[in-house]
């Protein structure tokens, strides 16, 4: 695990920290915290670039906004 220290919190964040080390199966509260921070990261990323999910088709030829034809002729 590397290094550790201490953090001083409530009483009341400790159940919270339990209660959720709990529900997401984590063996120690290092690992709730650490979950907790990766689940958050990707919520936020999603949030900002995942707008679009399911909407965003792959690019074809058409899409390029040229006529290939008049480029390979010259």
């Amino acid at each position: 695990m590397g290094e550790t220290t201490t953090i001083r919190v409530s009483k009341s964040t400790l159940k919270m920290l339990m209660k959720l080390q709990q529900k997401l199966g984590a063996q120690t509260l290092d690992e709730t915290i650490r979950l907790f921070i990766k689940q958050q990261r990707r919520e936020r990323l999603n949030e900002a670039f995942g707008i679009d999910e399911g909407k965003i088709k792959p690019f074809t030829e058409e899409d390029r906004g040229e006529n290939s034809s008049e480029i390979c002729s010259g």
